[in-house]
């Protein structure tokens, strides 16, 4: 004789609420749609040099650049900025005016002083090395049109993200952020980390492998 059990209907899991669930603005998502083909275009550039630099003889890029002590440098500058970029964010949560045009400015010389450097990097590569956008005294042209295409693109982005940050804070001068409301900060700041990123990325493939 079988013994038949009747189960109620099982309790529903019961997860906790994500304070941030459907609370992306519309700026935000569209800046993350634009990151993601901007992220595609990069990619094209950096499987190019890969697949060319695969392809045939390459000269070695830290000794065809004159070595990687500036570009690192370039690199510090960038991380840090990324560092000073969440500062301004956190000092508009807090409504922290001062603090927060003190850490945009930090960025923004951050991104000014890296167009400097890479203003002065291109000249000495032009100038003493023999370098320009299809020819190299010392090697392949295809390594000089690669390398000026990749840095030379990225080098537009920063300067937008400069141009970008700078809007930012006429805005946060004029007290536009000083309830608190930081969305407009973060989606800047979205764009610089992915600029940052992306440097990273350039700076491992192009001047490091």
């Amino acid at each position: 004789m079988s013994a038949h059990t009747h189960d109620g209907p099982k309790p529903l899991t019961v997860y906790p609420n994500d304070a941030q669930f459907g609370k992306a603005s519309p700026g935000k998502i569209g800046m993350w749609l634009f990151l993601a083909t901007d992220g595609m275009s990069f990619s094209g550039f950096l499987i190019s040099y890969a697949v060319l630099r695969s392809s045939r003889a390459w000269p070695n890029p830290s000794v065809a650049l004159g070595g990687v002590g500036l570009s690192g440098f370039m690199t510090f500058l960038l991380i840090c900025s990324s560092v000073s970029m969440v500062l301004a964010i956190d000092a508009c949560k807090r409504k922290s005016r001062q603090a927060m045009l003190n850490w945009l400015a930090f960025t923004i010389f951050g991104g000014v002083a890296f167009l400097s450097i890479q203003a002065f990097e291109y000249h000495h590569l032009m100038h003493e090395m023999g370098m320009s956008f299809n020819t190299y005294a010392h090697g392949t042209s295809l390594f000089a049109s690669t390398f000026f295409s990749i840095t030379g693109f990225h080098g537009l982005h920063v300067l937008s993200g400069v141009i970008y940050l700078i809007t930012m804070f006429v805005h946060a001068y004029r007290g536009d952020f000083d309830n608190g409301d930081y969305n407009q900060l973060e989606i800047a700041g979205l764009f610089w980390h992915f600029v940052d990123l992306v440097w990273i990325l350039v700076f491992t493939f192009v001047y490091l492998l």
